[in-house]
């Protein structure tokens, strides 16, 4: 079985214990100070990938994508649990190595393949803690308590609301054309005849139409008479043509909605809180 090297990447690969059961995947490694190997690996494990455990890296070999060790999964969920604060002392080395059954010395440890550490100073130094984790986490100020420690600054995020236009169908305009009867009144000058008698003296000048006849006699003159009656005729005549056209109107509306942002806020505890300063953003 090949072993893994200090040079093989553990990004994000996902540990399965010797019997292929799923242990967790990497989120930091822990390397030898002076051999620069892996020695540890920090793993979110559990029901929802809450839990952060150490496992040792010892034998760990290539499986495809992931990486096989020589433990029991049931190990790690029974792992003793060490703040991951950065490095590892002696102290919680030791307490890991005899968890997991992992021969220790005090001339350095045996889980990654490699010559051993020499050279032990005091305990309680920083010469005492002999693996760090790896990447840029090194050095930064404080951890992320709530989840995977990312690095020296939180990250505060708003949601911004960005209002667009879109084209939809706002309804139908139809033309229809139907017939009405409508009362039309017309005032229309009419003529008429009418009879009058006149009546003229006998002279000169027509005596002899008024003596031609008998002297006494029955007579009737019959007149006829006329007059104008209205005559309404009716006839169809185009008078206008009617379309439909669409004309665009721009009106302002006031749009609202709700929006999400974070706030950091700083809280210093003990007595540096009584001279500190509490804000927010």
């Amino acid at each position: 079985m090949t072993e893994v090297t200090a040079t093989y990447n553990f990004t994000d690969r996902t540990l399965l214990d010797r019997d292929g059961e799923k242990i967790g995947k990497v989120d930091e490694l822990y390397v030898d100070r002076e051999g620069g190997r892996p020695e540890w690996a920090l793993v979110h494990s559990g029901l929802f990938g809450m839990r952060k455990t150490f496992v040792p890296l010892r034998g760990a070999s290539p499986d495809g994508e992931d990486v096989r060790l020589p433990i029991e999964k049931a190990q790690v969920k029974d792992a003793p649990h060490i703040d991951p604060d950065g490095q590892l002392s002696d102290a919680e080395e030791r307490q890991l190595f005899e968890h997991y059954g992992v021969p220790y010395t005090d001339a350095g440890s045996t889980t990654a393949k490699g010559a051993p550490r020499t050279g032990r100073t005091g305990a309680g130094r920083d010469d005492d803690r002999r693996f760090e984790r790896t990447g840029k986490d090194r050095g930064t100020v404080g951890r992320d308590t709530s989840g995977p420690n990312t690095d020296e600054a939180m990250t505060r995020s708003e949601e911004e609301m960005h209002v667009g236009k879109e084209r939809v169908e706002s309804g139908h305009a139809r033309l229809r054309k139907y017939v009405v009867t409508e009362q039309v009144n017309q005032t229309v000058p009419v003529k008429r005849e009418e009879v009058r008698i006149e009546r003229e003296p006998i002279t000169d000048a027509n005596v002899d139409r008024a003596t031609d006849g008998p002297a006494i006699s029955e007579e009737q003159h019959d007149v006829v008479l006329h007059e104008e009656r209205p005559v309404v005729e009716k006839k169809v005549v185009p008078k206008e043509r009617v379309r439909l056209e669409t004309d665009t109107v721009t009106e302002d509306r006031d749009v609202s909605g709700e929006v999400r942002k974070e706030r950091i806020e700083g809280d210093v505890e003990g007595d540096a809180g009584k001279r500190g300063k509490r804000g927010t953003r």
